[in-house]
C-alpha cells in the first residue's frame, strides 16, 4: 500500500499543457530552450538582489541601495563591471583547460532545468528518469571546477577545487538517499509525476528527507556555512583565484544558477512544485523557489563557516546515517500504512525527525570547535 492515492483521474484534472505545446518537436524545443535561458538569467539577477538586500537588513547595514531605486540596478552594474575587466591568464596555466573550465561548469547548471516542470506539461522534456538525469548532470559541474583548479597552476586554486570534489562525493550520497524517499512514495522518477502526486506536499510526509536534502544541497553548491572554497583566511578565493573578467563572471553565474537549481528541485520534490490555489502555476513555482533561496540567505547570515574536517564529518556521521534510517522508515510506511491516514503519517514523521535529530546531535555526533592541527 502507498501513502498517496496517485490516481489517474487526479492527473487528468491537473493536465494543462499538451506534451508537444506550442506545436511540433522543434517549436516545443525552441520555445522552452528560450524560456529556460531567460528564466535562469533573470532569476540569477533576482536572487543576487534578494541576497544582498536581505543580508543588508539582517546584518543591520545599508546594503546595495545606491544604484537605481531600491538598488534594483545593482546586479546590472555588477554584470557591466565584470564584462569590462581585463581577462588575465597565468603564464604557467594550461590555457585550454583554463578557458574551458567555466564553460564546463556552467552548462550543467543550465540544462538541469530541461526536466523541471514550470506547470503541468510545461517543461522541455518529461523524462521518465528525470531525477536520475538531474543527479547525473549536476555532478558534471564539479569537473569544470576541478579543471579550473588544476589548470590555473596555483596550489591554493587546486586545494579549493579538491575541497569541492570531496564535498560533492560526500554529500551526494545522503542527497540521493533523501530523494529515494520521494521516489518510494510516488513510484516514479519523473519530476512532473512527483508534482502530480503531491496532494499533500512531501515536506510534510518527508520532513527529515527535506532537511537532509536541503543541508546536502547547500553543501554541494558551497552555500554557507559550507562555503569552504572561499575561506579567505586559508585559500584566498579558492578554485577561481586566477580568473578575471568574463571567465570569473561565468563562475559567479554558476554559483547562483546552482542555488536557483537546488531551490527549484526542492520546490519540485517537497513543496508541490507548481501546484497551488488561485495564482497561475508558474507563479506558484517561482514564489516557492524564491522562498527556498531566502532560507539559504537566512542560513548565510546566521551560521558561521565550518572547518573542512567538520564538513566531512557532518556528511558521513550525521546526514548519511539519518538518511539510511529515513529511507528504511519510508519503505516500511509505504508497504504497510493505509492510504486513508496521511495526517497520522505526518505527525509520526515530524516526531521521528525531531527525536532523531535531537538524539543524534546530542549523543552520537558533535562537530566540536577545538583547534585541529594538520
Amino acid at each position: 500500500m502507498t501513502i498517496i492515492d496517485f490516481s489517474l483521474n487526479n492527473q487528468v484534472l491537473l493536465q494543462a499543457v499538451p506534451p508537444d505545446w506550442p506545436g511540433g518537436f522543434w517549436w516545443h524545443w525552441l520555445f522552452f530552450t528560450v524560456v529556460i535561458i531567460g528564466f535562469v538569467l533573470t532569476m540569477v539577477m533576482g536572487v543576487i538582489y534578494i541576497e544582498r538586500r536581505g543580508m543588508g537588513r539582517m546584518q543591520s547595514r545599508l546594503g546595495p541601495n545606491r544604484t537605481g531605486p531600491f538598488g534594483i540596478f545593482q546586479p546590472v552594474a555588477d554584470a557591466l563591471k565584470v564584462m569590462l575587466k581585463e581577462d588575465i591568464i597565468p603564464t604557467n596555466a594550461d590555457k585550454i583547460v583554463h578557458w574551458l573550465a567555466p564553460v564546463v561548469a556552467f552548462a550543467p547548471a543550465l540544462v538541469i532545468f530541461a526536466v523541471i516542470p514550470f506547470q503541468n506539461g510545461a517543461l522541455l522534456a518529461d523524462l521518465n528518469i528525470g531525477i536520475l538525469y538531474i543527479v547525473a548532470i549536476s555532478s558534471v559541474t564539479t569537473v569544470g571546477i576541478f579543471m579550473a583548479g588544476w589548470g590555473s597552476s596555483n596550489k591554493y586554486s587546486l586545494l579549493g577545487a579538491m575541497r569541492n570534489v570531496a564535498a560533492v562525493v560526500s554529500y551526494e550520497i545522503p542527497m540521493l538517499l533523501a530523494i529515494l524517499g520521494v521516489v518510494l512514495i510516488t513510484g516514479s522518477l519523473s519530476l512532473n509525476q512527483m508534482v502530480l502526486a503531491q496532494d499533500i506536499p512531501f515536506i510534510l510526509l518527508q520532513p527529515l528527507g527535506f532537511l537532509l536534502f536541503f543541508a546536502a544541497g547547500c553543501a554541494e553548491i558551497n552555500r554557507s556555512p559550507f562555503d569552504l572554497m572561499e575561506a579567505d583566511s586559508e585559500i584566498v578565493a579558492g578554485f577561481h583565484i586566477e580568473y578575471s573578467g568574463m571567465k570569473f563572471a561565468m563562475f559567479y553565474l554558476v554559483e547562483y544558477a546552482e542555488a536557483v537549481a537546488i531551490s527549484a528541485i526542492i520546490t519540485t520534490l517537497f513543496l508541490g512544485g507548481w501546484r497551488g490555489p488561485l495564482l497561475p502555476p508558474w507563479l506558484w513555482f517561482i514564489t516557492k523557489v524564491i522562498v527556498v533561496f531566502f532560507a539559504m540567505v537566512w542560513m548565510r547570515t546566521t551560521l558561521p563557516r565550518i572547518r573542512i574536517d567538520q564538513l566531512m564529518a557532518f556528511a558521513w556521521k550525521f546526514l548519511f546515517p539519518l538518511a539510511i534510517i529515513n529511507l528504511i522508515i519510508t519503505a516500511l510506511q509505504v508497504l504497510t500504512w493505509p492510504t486513508a491516514l496521511p495526517w497520522v503519517v505526518i505527525i509520526i514523521n515530524l516526531a521521528i525527525m525531531a527525536i532523531l535529530v535531537l538524539i543524534w546531535s546530542k549523543f552520537f555526533f558533535k562537530l566540536g570547535w577545538g583547534r585541529i592541527e594538520v
